[in-house]
């Protein structure tokens, strides 16, 4: 397959362009050639020294991300980000990033992919920005305590020891658990949106001071399950999707524990 015939099917799938006004990523192919072939794509969370060095050793063409390299621009190609770009050019790997896109796909974003081990059902585009929604909502199957939820977000990848990572939970929301919002990495923004959809409780990744008092004057639980740790299902369903189209895939976990 062509890297051309690849980028266009990724920005079709993911409808990159719908979010080119709303998120500071630059999505879509940010380093790379105008022409190339891709038999073999490595998928990671970061663009970072490691993923980018681990992608060369599995002899990838492409590096698929969610965190890529440039946020805003890049005004001066120094320091780390010198480093990554070089790493990148030395090893002839292109770079294609998805981030909100790929938060928000209702099929394969990360919320969609918290969302299916959650076991929400009835599920309806959630966290809004802009024109734009990068999370969902929906309903457990039946009533479900908080240690139960909290029990099965425990079991993503997210440490660096390959252990999984607790989730914190701000227990302030009703003892059973039926309505949840999802936004993966840093959502706790959307706290207000899932109090209105009468939810009664918000998955996300990280979290802030304030939405401690938030959460508890609102009468809502917030688990907070890690920022690396939600956002893995992305990549790993655009590895899939991948796989279907035709070239060689790989997986390169990375976990950083926050």
């Amino acid at each position: 397959m062509e890297l051309s015939e690849y980028v266009d099917r990724l920005d079709d799938e993911l409808d990159t362009a719908a979010y080119a006004d709303v998120d500071a990523s630059a999505n879509g192919l940010q380093v790379g050639p105008d022409d190339g072939d891709v038999e073999r794509v490595a998928f990671a969370v970061d663009a970072a020294r490691a993923t980018i060095e681990a992608a060369a050793e599995a002899g990838a063409d492409v590096l698929v991300v969610h965190h890529g390299l440039s946020w805003g621009g890049i005004e001066r190609v120094t320091g780390r980000v010198h480093d990554r770009i070089a790493a990148l050019v030395e090893h002839d790997i292109a770079l294609y990033v998805s981030h909100l896109p790929l938060d928000g796909h209702r099929d394969l974003g990360n919320a969609a992919g918290v969302a299916d081990a959650v076991g929400l059902r009835d599920r309806e585009p959630f966290g809004e920005i802009g024109p734009v929604t990068i999370g969902t909502i929906g309903e457990t199957d039946e009533p479900r305590s908080t240690a139960a939820v909290s029990e099965t977000l425990d079991g993503f990848e997210g440490q660096p020891d390959g252990e999984s990572a607790p989730t914190r939970v701000l227990d302030f929301g009703p003892d059973e658990i039926e309505r949840v919002g999802v936004v993966t990495g840093s959502g706790v923004d959307w706290l207000d949106e899932a109090v209105a959809a009468d939810a009664d409780a918000l998955i996300t990744g990280e979290g802030k001071q304030q939405v401690y008092h938030d959460a508890r004057e609102a009468g809502l639980t917030v688990f907070l399950a890690g920022h690396y740790a939600t956002e893995t299902f992305g990549v790993r369903a655009l590895e899939s999707l991948t796989t279907e189209w035709g070239p060689e895939t790989t997986y390169l976990p990375h976990p950083t524990g926050l």
